[in-house]
């Protein structure tokens, strides 16, 4: 399971679905999830297990690059007591889209500080190139039997980079049933976040100032707060000793601030199809909104996964997911994995496709006849139409000491799609592709 949630979680990287800044949770989340999940032996009692992984992430054009180092630590009491700690330290750099169209003529951007600005040429995708960050994540997990027949864990974390801060908590109860051939189990997750972005909180669909002078820009909250809570049902079978599936069902709830405060939305003039400006209204400049989403949100999920072991100890994996929320967006995920044993030594490719349906408010664009009249509009290509694409080989030799390397790596395509526009407009990629490449290193002992 750990090995399917850490592809999961570093396409999830790419898809950015909450902030630029978030792109570090999600890190974390890859690199968290790949801990522990390259040996399916039963640990020994009463020892530490130590798992370190190298994590580097790179976007093409000179996008979002990443690098995280992360160690877990877990002492076994006994086969079923288990207490782990974790620690997760990156560092983000690069280019990120802030929603705008490109144009046939130049743009000039405010910084998310507004103390500066940043330009897109003719043509050109906008990208805030001001983008840095880094954070640091703790997490710690303790999980025991109850009796026979029961077990528990609860855990807690608490993430923090300089504009968001993340403390949450969460447990699990699992029940055993035939012989332990069948368990069932409940998993519940409650965080509480801080968002304070540079500059401070804008106001949603109001006008992007060019500078900290504007009234709109210094009037701003200077945080704002969410909360989600997490549920998962699932049931695990083992059908032979050759296979095993596995069924869950989840339910995710957000609530408050979950608009992405640096991304913003440009407004198009109906008649020439060109960024929308030159009057008093605006200030005579091209005009641009923040974007603003609904402060709730309500998921669910259901998934699929079965591993079957053949003759010659080999492995197939394969897993389905199928996400819809209140927000108009589903999506589809089907991953494949096929893992080659040789004696100490594994060979595992990988294929994994991924597609999504835009959000209800989802717009590229807003028109300038009717921009006023929106309650919600983001451009954020996260929520649009899109189809992704990864491939990827993971490696792994265990050594006569029982200790292990692993590496993986994986190249990721996505393709987003939707209105071409009109008139100037159409002529400029509104849509482009995105090609990354990641790679994980670790060593196990």
């Amino acid at each position: 399971m750990a090995d399917k949630d850490l592809e999961v979680a570093v396409v999830a990287v790419t898809k950015k679905t909450q902030k630029n800044q978030n792109l570090a949770t999600l890190l974390t989340a890859a690199s968290f999830a790949l801990i522990g999940s390259v040996s399916s032996g039963v640990n020994a009692a009463d020892k530490w297990d130590v798992d370190s992984a190298f994590l580097l992430y790179s976007e093409s054009d000179g996008r979002v690059s990443a690098a995280e180092p992360v160690i877990s630590a877990t002492r076994n009491y006994d086969e079923e007591t288990k207490l782990n700690f974790k620690i997760a330290a990156d560092t983000l750099t690069g280019a990120s889209p802030n929603g705008a169209t490109p144009s046939d003529q130049v743009q000039t951007f405010t910084s998310p500080s507004g103390n500066g600005t940043y330009e897109a040429a003719s043509g050109e995708q906008p990208l805030d190139n001001t983008f840095r960050d880094t954070r640091v994540a703790l997490s710690t997990n303790w999980s025991a039997p109850i009796n026979r027949d029961w077990a528990y864990g609860v855990g807690g974390y608490l993430s923090k980079e300089h504009d968001y801060q993340s403390l949450g908590v969460n447990g699990s109860l699992s029940r055993y049933l035939n012989q332990k051939n069948t368990t069932l189990k409940l998993g519940l997750n409650a965080s509480s976040d801080t968002i304070n972005p540079e500059g401070g909180v804008p106001t949603g669909l109001i006008q992007v100032p060019l500078s900290s002078a504007d009234n709109e820009f210094t009037q701003r909250a200077a945080s704002e707060n969410k909360s989600l809570m997490d549920a998962v049902f699932g049931v695990t079978q083992i059908i032979n000793r050759k296979t095993i599936m596995q069924f869950n069902y989840a339910l995710s709830t957000s609530s408050g601030y979950l608009t992405d405060p640096y991304k913003i939305v440009s407004v198009i003039d109906d008649g020439a199809g060109a960024n929308y400006g030159g009057n008093a209204q605006n200030g005579g400049r091209n005009l641009y909104l923040y974007e603003k989403r609904p402060d709730s949100r309500l998921k669910q999920s259901i998934y699929w996964q079965t591993k079957y072991q053949l003759d010659n100890d080999d492995i197939l994996d394969l897993s389905y997911r199928y996400m819809f929320d209140d927000w108009g967006v589903k999506s589809h995920t089907i991953d494949a994995k096929y893992r080659f044993r040789f004696d100490n030594q594994y060979l595992e490719p990988q294929l994994r496709w991924y597609t999504q349906t835009k959000a209800d408010f989802y717009n590229r664009y807003l028109n300038s006849s009717d921009y006023a009249s929106h309650d919600f509009a983001s451009a954020d290509y996260r929520l649009g139409d899109l189809d992704t694409y990864t491939i990827g080989l993971k490696y792994g030799y265990q050594f006569a000491d029982e200790t292990e390397f692993y590496t993986r790596f994986s190249l990721y395509h996505q393709e987003s799609s939707g209105d071409n526009g009109y008139g100037k407009l159409a002529a400029q990629e509104l849509y482009p592709s995105l090609d990354a490449a990641m790679l994980v290193v670790g060593y196990k002992f």
